[in-house]
């Protein structure tokens, strides 16, 4: 079962414009001013460390006084209300020029994407026109009554669940498709999750739960088999979302049958870990500290990428810029459900140390493989149960025919 693709993506346009929308430049809008502000709070910040360290007056830390005061103040005041007008000027043109339904381009998806993973959160708390929202698709459209009574469906339902900065789109690397290959050779109906991938996990894994939950409720036939193939954060949404409904009480899990994973990373990343470093170095002298700021623009999804946060105990009331030892509490696999792991490595087979070291360039091989030095947080995968992926980055499991023929195999059983 082929997607169907938006023409204007095929190819780079030569006018980048094109992709925009009326919504969209509102979206840019309220980012641009609210960066405005931040820039101004940063220089501030700066300028107050530089007279402390001097031992001139009106050097303490915070917000300036007298004259310069006001002018940081003017500057932040003038941004919110000219952002405001031409928010409220945009959002009256908005629906006059975006029309229901616009085609989109990849180009376009795949810029949100990204912008939502490194500042979504943000974005959806400021009621941002470009966060968005989870949505479940079938074919490249939102599900809906009248979509899933005109559209051939099975039994068999195949979810898809992508990774950080990423769409439902970018499951289609090099002309591969793991959800497609599975419904041609299975007979599975694919169907892809768009969400923000900068919000929670946990919070992301709630509302998965719960339009699974009514999902499945309206599926035109009886549903024989819920599989759940997930690369990289899809994989923690979905032990999120598995863990939320069941202790609501949800009917889907008791469909669910098999769970994929595809460079999740069970145990956090490295590399978030480095950002929280570089929030502990930039705060250790005054002259530096402004600037912090910056480093602290990064979305909750990426901070629960540090250790794997899954529940909301593990992030509620904590500064998650704060250094700090892993304290999450462990959540194992989901029982009575098959689980599966692919984890790749740059490194070929025969340089054990290279692949403990470089992994795929964003998950170390452990991770991926659930393995910890703690047994509470150890994963039970079994053996048969896992595939290790030689010199294969992160991104390319999406397209690896190794890992998309292991996947068939074992959904297959």
């Amino acid at each position: 079962m082929a997607r169907q693709t938006d023409s204007s993506s095929k190819g780079a346009s030569k006018n980048p414009l094109r992709h925009l929308r009326a919504s969209d430049l509102r979206g840019a809008v309220q980012l641009a001013a609210k960066a405005t502000v931040g820039v101004a709070h940063v220089t501030e910040g700066v300028h107050q460390a530089v007279l402390g360290g001097m031992g001139l007056p009106g050097g303490a830390p915070g917000k300036a006084r007298g004259l310069t005061g006001f002018i940081y103040k003017t500057v932040r005041g003038v941004t919110h209300v000219v952002g405001k007008g031409v928010d409220l000027a945009l959002e009256k043109i908005t629906g006059l020029i975006d029309t229901a339904g616009a085609a989109s381009s990849a180009q376009r998806e795949a810029v949100l994407a990204a912008l939502n993973g490194v500042l979504g959160d943000q974005m959806a708390e400021a009621g941002n026109p470009l966060a968005t929202s989870m949505s479940l698709r079938l074919n490249g459209e939102v599900i809906a009554p009248r979509l899933l009574k005109s559209t051939a469906v099975s039994g068999k339902v195949l979810l898809l669940v992508h990774g950080l900065c990423m769409n439902d789109l970018q499951w289609n690397r090099q002309g591969h498709d793991h959800g497609a290959q599975l419904a041609d050779t299975l007979g599975y109906t694919p169907v892809y999750v768009r969400y923000n991938t900068g919000r929670h996990v946990s919070v992301n894994g709630l509302e998965l739960a719960t339009q699974l939950e009514q999902l499945i409720a309206r599926w035109p036939q009886p549903v024989e088999e819920l599989s759940i193939l997930v690369h990289s954060m899809g994989g923690l949404v979905t032990r999120s979302a598995c863990e939320l409904a069941n202790m609501a009480g949800h009917q889907w899990p008791r469909t669910l049958k098999n769970i994929v994973f595809l460079g999740t990373p069970h145990h956090g990343a490295p590399l978030e870990r480095a950002g929280n470093w570089v929030d502990v170095l930039l705060g250790s002298t005054p002259y530096s500290r402004p600037f912090g700021k910056l480093a602290q623009i990064r979305s909750a999804g990426i901070t629960d990428l540090r250790y794997g946060l899954l529940r909301e105990e593990d992030w509620a009331g904590k500064d998650r810029f704060r250094r700090t030892p892993d304290a999450r509490m462990p959540l194992p696999l989901p029982e009575g459900v098959n689980c599966f792991t692919v984890a790749a490595t740059l490194a070929g087979k025969s340089s054990l140390l290279a692949e403990r070291l470089l992994g795929d360039g964003l998950v170390p091989l452990n991770s991926a493989l659930g393995k910890h030095a703690e047994p509470a947080h150890t994963l039970g995968f079994s053996k048969d149960a896992q595939l290790t992926v030689y010199r294969t980055s992160h991104m390319a499991l999406l397209g690896s025919p190794q890992a998309a023929a292991q996947v068939q195999r074992w959904l297959a059983r």
